[in-house]
């Protein structure tokens, strides 16, 4: 069997993202691998508006997810995709409005998601890049089952 490299080893296991910030305000500094975000909220939220807030950092992930993959899937197919753009909203609903979901008491997260594909496609591989899209990782994670373990570590945790 042939030995990984460390530096393609660490292509399959996902990055660790450090987000660091004081208590006197919003504003974060997130670390991932070499590269340096800000995250907080906007003025009228109590923030100062010097990054994005938390759910445009997830619209982010889930519009660059649904573009990496629509894209991959259209340059394996040879498919004459030249852009895509997806442009999203989050918003809160009444789960009463909503007529497919299981839920029907209190408030519902929801995404609008547009997708713009620019090539010369046919409405056939237009349609099945719609499909892919809703095959992308991040849409997959958001409409699963998810679980997320916390543990207090460092200062003022478990000794």
């Amino acid at each position: 069997m042939k030995e990984q490299t460390a530096e393609a080893s660490n292509v399959s296991r996902p990055r660790e993202v450090v987000v660091e910030g004081s208590a006197k305000g919003f504003a974060q500094m997130i670390a991932v691998g070499g590269h340096v975000l800000a995250a907080d909220e906007p003025v009228e939220a109590g923030g100062t508006d010097t990054g994005p807030g938390p759910y445009d950092l997830l619209l982010a992930a889930l519009g660059s997810c649904t573009s990496m993959t629509v894209t991959m899937y259209a340059r394996r197919k040879e498919w004459p995709l030249e852009t895509v753009r997806v442009r999203l909203r989050h918003s809160r609903i009444h789960a009463a409005d909503c007529e497919n979901c299981e839920t029907k008491v209190g408030w519902l997260d929801q995404i609008e998601r547009d997708i713009e594909l620019v090539g010369s496609l046919d409405e056939a591989q237009r349609a099945r890049l719609v499909e892919i899209a809703n095959k992308c990782p991040i849409h997959r994670t958001l409409t699963s089952e998810l679980v997320i373990r916390t543990r207090l570590v460092g200062e003022g945790g478990p000794r």
